[in-house]
Order: structure tokens, then C-alpha cells, then sequence
């Protein structure tokens, strides 16, 4: 493969960014921090929680977790919102080739992380429903922590293959990115280059990426739903169902956004409701994961109780 150094002719990318509009900068500004803040907060408490709470020390926080850590922590929302803010505040659009590849390096790998740890998730919550009574011996902490180094090595080898050969080609004609990210459609619109193979090679990892970790989601969904179906208390269905609510929440909102964005027809895509879905996959979601496991979840509710109880009971003593 030819080097990225003979083959571009563009050392720096610019990015359109959201708007144009002077009035609507300071605005976005303040909301895509507040954004920003929620996710730091929520997804690091999240981790906090789970690591603080012996009660939490089970193979679906653990995934959680490593959820969290993939949705801020060097995740693809921390890859995305700084930049995102610096260029609001002071209009520096401007981003460097080698900032440009990073940038969607850690986008893609942290974004196809989350779809595996989607299917880890669900492959626990089958065990936990269907196969009770075998769940502590199916999902040893052995098995977690190979599903979660798996999720990982396959996220980063996806998105250094992507990477490499995006960025490979040669972007001779313009160096304006119609997108407010390093995103591979708007850039590979601007290549002078033949992309049909890296289009094809765009489908063929989305395909392995979101549809192989979907239909995992898929089958393990369906037998949980038989299996509730079968149960004969209202009340076991009940709580069965429950445990995988949270989860179901946060897979149609990753799923849905991602198969808008990037699984239709070219001919379908509008800017700006591209930009707009690509706003909620890259802030809006790694912002409403912890929100929705800890609304939705006992465990958690009662674990952030106990944690503020133990802060009054240490105040009131050092008191």
C-alpha cells in the first residue's frame, strides 16, 4: 500500500461544523458542554458506582462499565465534542491530516466497541433469563474478561484497517470536510481517488461490525421472549423482562441512529440530517446510557443511595 505521505496532497482538513449562523454559536457552545458534562459525570460515576459496590460485581456491570469507559473515557464522544466545542467558541476549524485520522480512529473503534459490548450484554442477559441456573458457571469471570478483550482487539483491528486505507488515498481536489468530524462518507467525497473498493471494504466491516453484534442481540432477544413467554408467574415474567429493559432502550437507540446513518442509499443522505444524527450517536448517546441503566435499574438506584448515605454518615462523623 502505497504511504499516506505520496499519496496526499492535503496536510490539513477543514471542518464546516454545524452552522454558519454567528447567533446560534454561543448557544450550541453552552449546550454540547452541559452535554458533555452530563456524560463525564454520568459515565464516570457510573464506573465509580460499579467499582465501589461489592453488590455491583457481577457480569452485567462489568460490561456496563467497560460501556461507560467506552462512551467517555478516550471514547468516541471525548474523540468528537472538544473539537466540536474549541470550533463553536473560536470559530478554528481547522484540523490537522494526522488529527483528522486519529480522530476517526478512535471514533470508529470506541463506536464498534459499543455495538460488541451491545451483543456481550445480551449474550449475558440470555444466560441470566434462559439458563438460570447455570449462569454463575456459563458467565465465569474468565468468560467476561475474554468477551470484553475480544470486543476490544476486534474494535481497534476493525478501525486501523478502515483507517489505514481511507486515508491512503489522495485528497487533491478540496481539503472542506461537509461534516463538523472526521466522518469516512464526507471524506471519502472529497477523494480524487477510485474509492469503489473502499466503499465496498465500508460495507463489508459495517456488515461485520453492526449486523454481526445485531443479530447476536436479535437471537438472544428472541429466546429471552420465549422463555418469558413459557413462564407461568406474571410476577417472574415481569422481573425477567425488567432485567432487559435498560438494555433493550439502549440498543434501539445505538442501532437506530447508526442504520439511518450509514445504511441507506447515498442518494437518500441529506447534510443536514446526516449532521443531525451524527450529533446524537456522537454526544447524545454515550450521554443517555448511564441515564437509562440508572433510571431504569434497582441495583443501581440503591447502590448511588448507599454511596450518599456513607458520604453524610463520614461528614456527620468528621463533624
Amino acid at each position: 500500500m502505497t504511504s499516506m505521505e505520496n499519496r496526499s496532497e492535503v496536510s490539513e482538513f477543514i471542518l464546516l461544523g454545524l452552522t454558519d449562523v454567528p447567533e446560534l454559536q454561543v448557544p450550541l457552545f453552552i449546550m454540547f458542554t452541559l452535554i458533555y458534562l452530563i456524560t463525564l459525570v454520568g459515565n464516570l460515576g457510573m464506573i465509580a458506582l460499579i467499582s465501589w459496590d461489592p453488590r455491583l460485581h457481577t457480569p452485567m456491570y462489568f460490561f456496563l462499565s467497560n460501556l461507560s469507559l467506552v462512551d467517555f473515557d478516550f471514547g468516541y464522544s471525548s474523540a468528537i465534542t472538544p473539537k466540536v466545542m474549541a470550533g463553536l467558541l473560536t470559530g478554528d476549524k481547522v484540523i490537522s491530516y494526522y488529527g483528522c485520522a486519529a480522530q476517526w480512529f478512535f471514533f470508529g473503534a470506541f463506536a464498534t466497541a459499543e455495538s460488541f459490548l451491545l451483543a456481550s450484554m445480551s449474550y449475558d442477559r440470555h444466560a441470566a433469563v434462559c439458563k438460570p441456573l447455570h449462569y454463575t458457571t456459563t458467565m465465569t469471570s474468565t468468560v467476561c474478561a475474554s468477551l470484553a478483550s475480544g470486543v476490544h482487539i476486534c474494535s481497534f483491528l476493525a478501525s486501523s484497517i478502515l483507517t489505514g486505507n481511507v486515508f491512503s488515498l489522495s485528497f487533491c481536489s478540496s481539503n472542506i470536510v461537509h461534516h463538523f468530524f472526521c466522518d469516512v462518507p464526507p471524506l471519502l467525497a472529497l477523494s480524487c481517488s477510485d474509492t469503489h473498493i473502499i466503499e465496498l471494504l465500508v460495507y463489508i466491516l459495517g456488515s461485520f461490525t453492526m449486523f454481526f453484534p445485531f443479530l447476536v442481540i436479535f437471537t438472544s432477544y428472541l429466546l429471552i421472549f420465549i422463555t418469558i413467554l413459557k413462564m407461568h408467574s406474571a410476577e417472574g415474567r415481569q422481573k425477567a423482562f425488567s432485567t432487559c429493559a435498560s438494555h433493550l432502550v439502549a440498543v434501539s437507540i445505538f442501532y437506530g441512529t447508526i442504520m439511518f446513518m450509514y445504511f441507506q442509499p447515498s442518494s437518500n443522505h441529506s447534510m443536514d440530517s446526516d449532521k443531525i444524527a451524527s450529533v446524537f450517536y456522537t454526544m447524545v448517546i454515550p450521554m443517555l446510557n448511564p441515564i437509562v441503566y440508572s433510571l431504569r435499574n434497582k441495583d443501581v438506584k440503591n447502590a448511588f443511595k448507599k454511596a450518599v448515605r456513607g458520604q453524610r454518615l463520614q461528614k456527620n462523623h468528621f463533624s
